[in-house]
């Protein structure tokens, strides 16, 4: 799909001032790790109009998901315009999340992510402590970081990396989506399942 490009709907720009990527001139800039379908970057960019929101994907599947939806219902546009406060990155979200200035971000999603429950992939799981130190640095101070998975691997890995930190204040998971929190396919799907999601809020210490 000609869509499906590096760096979709994300200009240069938003390496050095990531607010000059919208069109909103957004109060804020939150970024999603791993879309999916776009079901809840979809809904926080229609509920937080003054934001601006960086959708991150690789997988080309779920990046056509996110633009047919976009697509308008008349039908007349085979290639949807993103809405003003919302950005595609359709590569690694840490390649982007490494080049972000420092304090930038408000929040960060990572909602049910791929869990990699073999011990000898952990390198690869977001929630990493190689990772921590991006995240804190380019959240502000205040900002927050939401976590949710279903998995019970990657809840006790989180529980596990999260308590050997000292960047980030951790509060105990909920066990039911909090409210503001937006549903994800992988949620219901979990629910249908018997599987039991833990939702953490993060969040980052005023910098010394």
């Amino acid at each position: 799909m000609e869509q499906v490009l590096p760096r979709l709907g994300v200009p240069e720009a938003a390496f050095a001032a990531p607010e000059r990527a919208f069109t909103n001139n957004p109060e804020e800039i939150w970024f999603e790790v791993g879309f999916g379908g776009g079901e809840h970057a979809r809904a926080l960019a229609e509920a937080n109009p003054q934001t601006g929101l960086i959708a991150c994907e690789v997988f080309e599947n779920g990046i056509c998901s996110m633009l047919s939806a976009l697509v308008p219902d008349d039908g007349t546009e085979a290639v949807p315009d993103l809405p003003a406060n919302l950005r595609i990155w359709a590569e690694d979200a840490r390649h982007l999340l490494t080049q972000l200035p420092d304090g930038v971000l408000s929040r960060l999603y990572l909602m049910f992510p791929d869990p990699w429950p073999k011990a000898r992939h952990a390198k690869r799981r977001f929630v990493h402590p190689a990772n921590i130190a991006v995240a804190a640095r380019v959240i502000r101070p205040g900002g927050i970081w939401r976590i949710a998975t279903d998995d019970p691997t990657y809840q006790n890995w989180t529980t596990e990396v999260m308590a050997a930190q000292d960047q980030f204040e951790v509060a105990a998971p909920a066990l039911e989506r909090p409210d503001g929190w937006p549903p994800t396919r992988y949620e219901a799907k979990a629910l249908r399942e018997g599987r039991q999601p833990m939702y953490w809020t993060l969040t980052r210490k005023a910098t010394v």
